[in-house]
């Protein structure tokens, strides 16, 4: 049999079973393009650790960018700056993965590394759009980036509820996860006081 082209002989195959007879778990967690598009046609569920991460790394740039840059153009570029560097790095990083682990060849790993990190690129485009709203609103730089940093704090609460409620979590356990992303943004609140 010849072997597949994004994959080097010998390695292991998503459509494999493993010695138990089990599928791999990456087959079985991983939902199909066509179930995906179904559910989450952008992404957005399946993509969440990117937005989470992506909204973090925002919120930090919040936090140090508003007490040092003079205008909400700056903070935005700063933001949308730093998040782009991260994603890349990361967009690479998976690329390499894919390519050493599993055999692909990296023109597929990085169309699926794309799909799969974009996300974090996009986690920028709130606090962004808030920034600029809250300009156009007449607010200043210092009450604009608290408007963006709280809603980044918004974000991450909800995107940890949601994981409780998709895994099947107790009203408790849900409250617990929400608390946990709200703590992470809270982290990041307190650093944007404790430099400013």
């Amino acid at each position: 049999m010849t072997p597949r082209p994004d994959r080097v002989p010998g390695a292991p195959s998503p459509d494999d079973e493993n010695r138990d007879g089990h599928p791999h778990a990456e087959t079985a967690q991983q939902p199909s393009r066509g179930e995906r598009s179904v559910w989450d046609r952008l992404g957005l569920l399946s993509g969440s650790e990117g937005v989470f991460t992506g909204t973090v790394v925002c919120a930090a740039v919040i936090a140090y960018g508003a007490g040092h840059l003079h205008s909400t153009g700056a903070l935005c570029t700063a933001i949308f700056g730093t998040v782009l560097v991260y994603w890349l790095a990361h967009l690479h990083a998976r690329t390499l993965s894919a390519s050493i682990t599993l055999g692909h060849h990296p023109l597929i790993a990085l169309r699926l590394a794309l799909a799969e990190t974009w996300p974090i690129a996009g986690a920028s485009v709130l606090p962004i759009v808030i920034l600029l709203l809250a300009e156009l609103g007449g607010a200043r730089l210092r009450t604009a980036a608290w408007v963006a940093l709280v809603a980044t704090i918004v974000l991450l609460t909800g995107y940890s509820y949601l994981a409780g409620v998709r895994s099947g979590l107790s009203t408790w356990g849900r409250v617990a996860s929400a608390a946990v992303g709200a703590g992470i943004g809270l982290l990041v609140a307190l650093l944007k006081v404790a430099l400013h």
